[in-house]
């Protein structure tokens, strides 16, 4: 056995390779899908129907299409339909847009939660604008919305492992090469889960300390 694992030291090369490629892809998808997010929360809590229903309609058809699906007809369906995209950005489109459906829905129900009497107060001692998002909305909004905002990062990460399905190389391509090359399965894929755990964990760490921050400017 730790031969096996010995093994997989030697490719270290390309574990690596495709670890850098998962939290690239990763780190960007999320921010991504943070931003779109907000911008659909905003659209899903617009009075104007002909606004919040097609957003509506947009994040239930993300939600209940399954990411693998999500991601075959990216790469492989558009084309068809003339856009074209090559592994990595198709990747990084479908991770972005696919997620973008669930942050939008976790800003909204964090901001529908947001008691309104601190921002009238606000309002009140003459904060305004950016001032009143950063002094008065935005710490209590962080708090509420930060663990689960982490945990669909952490779902970020581990979707990108459905790509090696459209031959992107990030961390499954990668242990699914050493495995065919070597015929190693447990050391290979037990790497693998190692290191998409201590990528959780980072996650994990970042949302506590954004906690942190957000309940010291409370």
């Amino acid at each position: 056995m730790m031969r096996d694992f010995a093994t997989v030291w030697s490719e270290r090369g390309l574990l690596l390779s495709g670890l850098g490629n998962t939290v690239l892809l990763s780190v960007l998808a999320g921010l991504v899908a943070l931003f779109l997010g907000a911008l659909l929360s905003m659209l899903l809590m617009s009075p104007k129907r002909a606004l919040s229903l097609p957003a509506k309609a947009l994040v239930d058809l993300a939600r209940c299409t399954p990411f693998l699906l999500f991601a075959y007809i990216v790469y492989y369906g558009l084309p068809s339909l003339g856009l074209q995209f090559d592994a990595w950005s198709a990747g990084l489109f479908a991770l972005s847009l696919y997620h973008a459906a669930y942050m939008a829905e976790i800003w909204r129900a964090a901001w529908a939660a947001q008691p309104r009497a601190p921002i009238e107060a606000g309002v009140a001692f003459g904060y305004s604008g950016f001032g009143l998002f950063r002094r008065i909305v935005l710490p209590p909004l962080a708090l509420s919305s930060a663990p689960v905002l982490g945990n669909q990062l952490i779902q970020i990460i581990k979707d990108s492992a459905f790509l090696t399905i459209i031959t992107l190389p990030e961390l499954t391509h990668a242990v699914s090469s050493i495995q065919s090359r070597h015929f190693i399965p447990f050391a290979a894929f037990l790497s693998a889960v190692l290191l998409y755990w201590a990528l959780c964990l980072v996650v994990e760490a970042g949302v506590a300390s954004v906690g942190r921050l957000a309940e010291a400017r409370r």
